[in-house]
């Protein structure tokens, strides 16, 4: 094997994994040992194992901070989480599908406005407006609802190129058999779905996990936190205690890092599925 051919088939692979390492690893280590020690050491902001390890000591006294709130911001989260995806991943594949599926005038007009929500940024003071109105703002519902409008476009993007992989036959025949709408979508078309709809849960549950200026905007207050406002006032509670700082960005870090790492190759596959076969 020459030298350029080794240069081409490894070289590029190995400089990624070692930027990836430095990018990633490095980082989630230095959280990870910075959680572990005391205040002392982890104000010095080294890279070096602690002298005395108090790791679970921390993670107590993180969790019983201010009555438990980073359990109840946990639960939180995870409810916003769910709710949000499942009404995403049942919305964007209808509309999706129909899109694929039935052409009609209409059809541009709804593919301009799905790309406009992919593009404009949303308006917050109109959004808080209407939700007053209904009676939704500061509240879970209204954070679950606004979640599953932030991350529709994407989806139904997934959703429409998915389906143009699966043959219009199969519809015809379910027809054919008897089926009606809703029965064809959901005994026949939906469990075909399956790569990209893994790849829009997991997708959009680590956004939505992870998001900050959503619950900012539409969830303020300190009486329904999530995760990541939880941290935004941990932070300024715990100034000279970096320890726990630390433990608390551990702590909200593990989900998503867990999601990644089993559903990687399904997120492969979802993402690449229409591309490579539309």
């Amino acid at each position: 094997m020459t030298a350029r051919r080794f240069a081409r088939k490894y070289l590029i692979g190995i400089i990624a994994i070692l930027v990836s390492f430095v990018v990633f690893l490095l980082p989630f280590a230095f959280i990870v040992l910075q959680a572990a020690k005391d205040p002392r050491e982890a104000g010095l902001m080294g890279f070096s194992f602690p002298t005395q390890w108090q790791f679970f000591q921390n993670l107590v006294d993180v969790l019983q901070t201010n009555d438990y709130q980073v359990v109840w911001a946990f639960i939180n989260t995870v409810v916003i989480t769910v709710f949000s995806v499942a009404i995403m991943v049942v919305l964007a594949a209808m509309v999706g599908y129909l899109l694929q599926r039935k052409k009609s005038r209409w059809n541009p007009v709804v593919n301009f406005f799905v790309l406009a929500a992919l593009i404009v940024p949303p308006a917050v003071v109109p959004t808080i407006w209407v939700l007053q109105g209904v009676g939704l703002f500061k509240t879970i519902p209204g954070m679950v609802l606004i979640e599953a409008t932030f991350g529709l476009a994407f989806a139904v993007l997934l959703f429409r190129a998915f389906v143009a992989t699966i043959p219009r036959e199969l519809d015809e025949a379910a027809i054919i058999d008897g089926a009606g709408s809703m029965r064809l979508f959901f005994q026949v078309i939906l469990p075909l779905l399956r790569p990209v709809v893994v790849t829009v849960i997991v997708v959009q549950s680590v956004f939505v996990f992870n998001d900050f200026q959503g619950p900012l905007y539409f969830l303020p207050g300190s009486d329904t936190p999530t995760l990541q406002l939880g941290l935004y006032n941990f932070q300024s509670q715990s100034v000279s205690q970096f320890n726990l700082l630390f433990m608390y960005m551990l702590l909200i870090t593990i989900p998503p890092l867990i999601m990644y790492i089993f559903f990687n190759r399904q997120i492969v596959a979802g993402m690449t599925s229409g591309a490579v076969k539309g």
